[in-house]
């Protein structure tokens, strides 16, 4: 099986630019993906965003009492209800072809 020919990719001004042109380039013209390799990257950590979020005294107490029974800080059970809960909304956009 031979190589695909791949178009070069252009240098851009920055990173606004770039962002835009991969928005539209179709990357299997720029990449060879028969090649491509998983990479693991054990000690990325993901940037986090501090935020202020308001809620009744009420959900955070039973929050609180989730988390007390699970073991683990209610922030990081906070953190995996919202995560699961993304999960499912994406999943459901894209089985509906919207986005």
């Amino acid at each position: 099986m031979s190589a695909k020919k791949t178009k070069k990719v252009p240098k851009h001004r920055n990173e606004d630019r770039e962002r835009e042109f991969w928005a539209s380039a179709d990357s299997t013209e720029y990449v060879d993906w028969t090649k491509a390799q998983r990479v693991a990257l054990p000690d990325l950590k993901p940037s986090l965003k501090t935020i202020s979020l308001r809620i009744p005294e009420m959900m955070l107490a039973e929050l609180k009492a989730l988390a007390n029974k699970r073991d683990v800080p209610y922030q990081s059970l906070l953190k995996m209800f919202l995560a699961d809960r993304i999960a499912v909304e994406l999943k459901s956009v894209s089985e509906k072809g919207v986005g």
